[in-house]
């Protein structure tokens, strides 16, 4: 394969950090992490960093933070996509939500305006409950969350970064979009009883209306633009618009989605949801 210079934007992140690592093992010596700690930096809230990033690039993995749902988040897409093609880069592979009306405007923008685009749709990760958001929670064994009923196919951040990386390497994929998910749809409560399950631990699961989980995100104290989003993924996101499965992770890896139970497995392993050797902070 041609060695390519790759940008990984939110090369750090729990989807970017996976991309670079297999990118760096494949032999691809120029792989650049777009982050505020990365040289040259990159942030999304400040434009001024964004050229320095970009030069010298061919291709670049695009995801956005906090999410493409927020207001200005289609201002800043055009913004950037326009800037890298006109400094050369032919290659953009968009991190999409699915089922965010939102996310497909951004979508719509990087079709526009690369010549070569692949569009990755997900929405829910597994990491989500060893990574992110819902880590402190299964620590604390009491998570308490809105829409316990709701389906959604849980997708692991591997098989997404494994669909990237051959969506940047491969001109296969180019003008494709694929929608990710896991392979069974599961509830909230469900996922969580697996994780107990594979760790040995009481997790207890409370459902909350959507009213009692934004109070209890101000009671931490959280900021109100954290809660607004996490409001609108729970209200929009979970509304049923993606409970379905789809084999595209499948038919571009030629495998089939990892299921929640191995996840739940491989990651009870490690530890990380063991108290005794995390420090339990709020969400």
């Amino acid at each position: 394969m041609e060695d390519k210079s790759i940008l990984i934007l939110g090369g750090t992140g729990k989807t970017g950090r996976r991309v670079a690592e297999r990118l760096t093992k494949l032999g691809h010596k120029n792989v650049r992490i777009g982050s505020r700690s990365g040289a040259p930096p990159f942030d999304w809230e400040n434009p001024a960093t964004w050229e320095a990033a970009i030069n010298g690039m061919d291709a670049v993995y695009i995801t956005f933070q906090p999410d493409l749902a927020i207001p200005s988040a289609v201002e800043t897409i055009q913004q950037f996509a326009t800037l890298a093609h006109n400094h050369g880069i032919r290659k953009m592979v968009l991190l999409s939500g699915r089922g965010e009306k939102e996310a497909q405007a951004c979508e719509q923008i990087v079709m526009a305006t690369a010549d070569n685009w692949t569009i990755v749709r997900a929405s829910w990760f597994n990491q989500n409950f060893s990574e992110s958001v819902f880590l402190p929670l299964i620590l604390a064994g009491q998570v308490a969350l809105p829409r316990a009923t709701a389906l959604e196919p849980f997708t692991d951040a591997d098989d997404i970064a494994d669909v990237v990386v051959e969506s940047l390497l491969d001109d296969r994929h180019a003008g494709q979009m694929y929608e990710l998910t896991g392979p069974r749809l599961m509830t909230f409560p469900e996922a969580v009883a697996e994780i107990a399950n594979a760790c040995d631990r009481e997790i207890h699961f409370q459902a909350l209306t959507l009213e009692e989980h934004a109070a209890q995100l101000r009671a931490y104290q959280l900021p109100e633009d954290y809660i607004w989003l996490v409001n609108y993924l729970f209200t929009e996101v979970l509304d049923g618009r993606n409970a379905r499965v789809t084999n595209d992770i499948e038919k571009v890896l030629g495998r089939k989605a990892k299921d929640f139970t191995a996840f739940a497995r491989e990651t009870a392993a490690t530890g990380i949801w063991t108290p005794s050797i995390q420090t339990i902070d709020t969400p």
